[in-house]
């Protein structure tokens, strides 16, 4: 199958194996520094995530054992950051920060199953080290359902070693086809209640899980061409929803606003999202008659890779979840601002203790007098019903190193 290109770093010169900001409140995340390993505990069967499900009271005994499930490529990710400039050719440069994660595919699936979804990747996986790490990290520490996935032995890990300076980058990429197609294995794949998928990518099997009842929500990438042919449009037909960028979405549509075509691209699917950067979100949503803006949250941007991915699950999330249009909008913006103040593409994604501080702050600074914390905290308050009230586990962030000593013996 055609096999999406991964959300690739774009990193400032901060360093990602030095220690950052701690979670400073006890009953939300016990979150170590950036770049140190927290504590671990295995997840349960019952929430993915390890620590709470915010789709509990919405499960049912009918319900397949998936609630999203996702197939690509998982790349071993190496990022260096703290460079004045690029190397020339020919020459060393030392660089003051170093991390890596698991990339890729692996961007999306690490922020679903963060947020509480219970979360099935169908992927390759060769059988080198890098593989071990990332196939203990997304499945015993992230809770990532692997089963229908595969290792092939003789067979490595693709590669990407990105250098980022002053807002430029450079990157390799190595990696070979899988021995057999990824459409084999997604056969064997648990029964889900939604896909997010790529509407360029290969659509026969995300095509017969939409009539099977799963709700598939597509994106798309930016068309190199610069034909932006409509016809690619056409699987839409299978979809639930789509959530492009406003350029892909204007591009598509002829249109000369996010607004106008996120409404031509409601003609086309039940649910419509048009996302604009820092200038917020645009949704229609055909099946309850919604419509709504969302501007993004504020924050001081330290790398954006992955945060579509981190919008996209958000979204699957408050989608099943029910919740109103303009809430799903919400929450999701406010996931991908989270996750864009960390480093490290899928490691970056937050888990609820990260919205549980953030949530518990805004609060806090709101009751002191702060009046731009209370305008925001009044379009958030319905998070009170969404957040653990308990103590919930710390997500491991990017650092230096891939596997450290304790990981050993569990390989």
């Amino acid at each position: 199958m055609t096999q999406p290109e991964p959300d690739r770093p774009d990193l400032t010169d901060s360093e990602l194996d030095e220690p950052g900001p701690t979670g400073a409140d006890p009953a939300g995340s016990e979150q170590g520094p950036v770049g140190i390993e927290p504590e671990r505990t295995e997840p349960t069967p019952s929430a993915p995530c390890g620590d709470w499900d915010p789709l509990a009271e919405k499960r049912t005994p009918q319900d397949p054992p998936l609630d999203v499930l996702l197939s690509g490529t998982v790349f071993f990710d190496i990022v260096f950051t703290g460079l004045d400039r690029l190397p020339n050719p020919g020459e060393e440069l030392w660089s003051k920060g170093m991390g890596s994660s698991p990339g890729g595919i692996a961007n999306l699936a690490t922020a679903a199953a963060r947020l509480g979804l219970r979360t099935g990747l169908v992927a390759g996986f060769g059988d080198d080290a890098y593989a071990d790490w990332m196939w203990h990290t997304m499945a015993e520490e992230e809770g990532i359902d692997l089963s229908a996935s595969r290792r092939f032995p003789d067979f490595h890990s693709p590669l990407t070693v990105s250098i980022a300076a002053h807002g430029d980058r450079a990157m390799v990429t190595h990696g070979h086809e899988l021995p057999e197609p990824l459409s084999t294995l997604i056969a064997k794949a648990p029964k889900a209640r939604a896909a997010v998928v790529d509407l360029a990518g290969e659509t026969s099997w995300w095509a017969g899980l939409a009539q099977g009842g799963s709700k598939v929500f597509a994106d798309i990438g930016f068309d190199e061409t610069g034909r932006w042919d409509r016809s690619d449009l056409a699987p839409l037909v299978h979809c639930h929803a789509f959530t492009p960028n406003a350029v892909e979405a204007m591009a598509y549509t002829r249109t000369d606003s996010p607004d106008r075509a996120v409404r031509a691209l409601a003609e086309l699917v039940p649910l419509a999202v048009v996302t604009d950067g820092e200038a917020g979100s645009y949704a229609i949503d055909g099946s309850t008659g919604e419509e709504a803006f969302c501007p993004a949250v504020p924050v001081t941007a330290m790398d954006t890779t992955g945060a579509g991915d981190v919008f996209a699950a958000a979204l699957v999330l408050g989608t099943l979840a029910e919740w109103p249009l303009v809430e799903r909008l919400k929450f999701a913006s406010l996931c991908s601002a989270l996750a864009v103040q960390q480093f490290g593409g899928s490691l970056a994604a937050p888990g609820w203790g990260d919205i549980t501080d953030w949530w518990r702050s805004l609060s806090t600074a709101a009751d002191g007098g702060d009046l731009r914390a209370a305008f925001t905290r009044d379009g958030y308050c319905f998070l009170d019903d969404v957040v653990p009230t308990h103590q919930v586990l710390g997500r491991r962030r990017a650092q230096g190193t891939f596997a450290l000593g304790s990981d050993a013996g569990q390989h």
